[in-house]
């Protein structure tokens, strides 16, 4: 599935859990396409709630390729209201970035995750030794946070 539909499905994933029942045709559908196993349909069935059976779905979609995104816009014929927001979100999105530009984008991420990590153990002044790059160093370098309790 590309990244502008794992996006699409991410960001309007509370509100597909509201309002789409995955039971009866959406599920037989994507099972009849080979988007979903017996297995996954048997896992998302065990479910208790009906949210909680959408969520899986949404959590196993983005795994089952690149035909994914369209045949679960086709499984919803039930629901066409969805369908068509899921469609609208889909043309507002931004096209999928190249997999440099995706790789540095995740890079930057890591490197704030980083700060964010050292401030807090900074903060609750715990030990820490890590290996990893933040703002500033070298990629791999490795460095002992000084003054932190063991």
């Amino acid at each position: 599935m590309e990244a502008r539909d794992k996006q699409v499905l991410r960001s309007l994933r509370l509100e597909l859990g509201a309002e789409v029942l995955v039971e009866g045709l959406v599920l037989q559908y994507l099972y009849q396409e080979g988007v979903l196993t017996e297995n996954h349909v048997q896992e998302i069935n065990a479910q208790t709630t009906g949210l909680r059976k959408t969520m899986l779905l949404l959590d196993i979609l983005p795994s089952r390729g690149p035909k994914a995104f369209d045949t679960f816009l086709d499984s919803l014929q039930e629901f066409p209201w969805v369908r068509e927001k899921l469609k609208k979100a889909r043309e507002e999105a931004t096209t999928s970035l190249p997999a440099e530009q995706e790789q540095m984008i995740s890079d930057d991420s890591m490197r704030r995750s980083i700060n964010h990590l050292d401030l807090w153990l900074e903060e609750k002044g715990r030990a820490g030794r890590r290996t990893g790059w933040g703002a500033g160093e070298e990629k791999g370098q490795t460095f002992q946070t000084v003054g932190m309790r063991t």
